[in-house]
């Protein structure tokens, strides 16, 4: 399994503060459509979340995991709704899926422990 998540999304951050700062407006962009995307609306920021997890997972992206589920504890995410989610990105990513999925599993419950 990987390293701490804390880590991973705190080490990220730094990281892509550095990048904000070479190329601030190309990350108001991406800023600005993240921001757009997420807010509530016919779907609910948790429902949004899990999409962008499932992708997260089917892409095979650890700090999309990490960030999305950071962000679906504090949205109060059930396991269940959470299992469900990466179940439906399993189906559709296959094999590889199956492994980023126990990586969001793994992130879920070190962020639920904090």
């Amino acid at each position: 399994m990987s390293d701490s998540y804390t880590a991973l999304t705190k080490q990220l951050s730094a990281t892509i503060g550095g990048i904000r700062k070479d190329v601030p407006d190309a990350m108001k962009g991406f800023s600005a459509m993240a921001a757009g995307a997420m807010q509530a609306g016919v779907l609910d920021k948790k429902s949004k979340e899990l999409i962008a997890l499932a992708i997260g997972v089917a892409g095979h992206c650890k700090g999309c995991i990490g960030f999305h589920v950071k962000t679906l504890v504090a949205l109060k995410v059930t396991r269940e709704e959470l299992a469900e989610t990466l179940a439906v990105a399993i189906y559709m990513g296959g094999g590889p899926s199956l492994m980023y999925a126990a990586e969001a599993m793994q992130a879920f419950e070190e962020f639920s422990q904090e």
